[in-house]
């Protein structure tokens, strides 16, 4: 049982790791068009991320797939890019886009990558321990957690803004959108394959 909470502190960690804000972009990105309204839209893409981002680490930890490390760290901040994008977009288009389908198929595929991002050093970690199913738990509580600390966050950011500053809706997504396209454009760069 000590593993397991070993592995929940470090899911804790990966994602709220401030030195690495990839997680916590793409989760604010995530989450800005939601409100407290609507909280369970947001917490249930969370969720599909975690399982996914997940899957993805079980795939390497058990030698199922390898990917290009270099490639997936690029493909990281698209995914930050793209999902900002849709949220400014979707604000044109709103009944187009009220059904979450596309959505989690999106999140989903994003964890995917996501998870493939760390899964070589969690695949270091679990390397010589014959069970890695308990790390593998663990460590997803501990990202599905700090996932909904952060998504917390952000809700309690747009009901400040919202309600207490009276911002309107439409202006804090682009604005806080714009924001996270801004701060994901130098990790573009910094991680386009050379």
């Amino acid at each position: 049982m000590q593993d397991f909470w070993f592995y929940t502190q470090m899911g804790l960690d990966h994602v709220l790791d401030l030195s690495a804000y990839d997680h916590i972009l793409f989760l604010s990105a995530l989450a800005i068009p939601f409100t407290f309204k609507n909280w369970v839209n947001v917490v249930w893409l969370a969720t599909i991320f975690t399982v996914t981002h997940c899957l993805s680490l079980g795939l390497s930890a058990f030698e199922i797939v390898t990917v290009d490390v270099s490639l997936i760290e690029f493909l990281i901040p698209v995914t930050i890019l793209l999902t900002a994008l849709y949220n400014i977009l979707k604000l044109r288009n709103q009944t187009a886009h009220k059904r979450m389908l596309w959505h989690s198929i999106a999140t989903a595929f994003f964890g995917l990558v996501h998870g493939f991002g760390f899964s070589n050093y969690f695949k270091m970690l679990v390397a010589d321990l014959e069970e890695k199913v308990v790390p593998l738990f663990g460590f997803a509580l501990g990202i599905e957690l700090s996932q909904v600390i952060i998504v917390l966050l952000v809700l309690l950011l747009a009901y400040l803004c919202q309600s207490l500053l009276k911002v309107k809706q439409v202006v804090f997504i682009t604005v806080t959108s714009i924001i996270v396209i801004l701060i994901t454009i130098p990790l573009l760069y910094h991680t386009f394959p050379r």
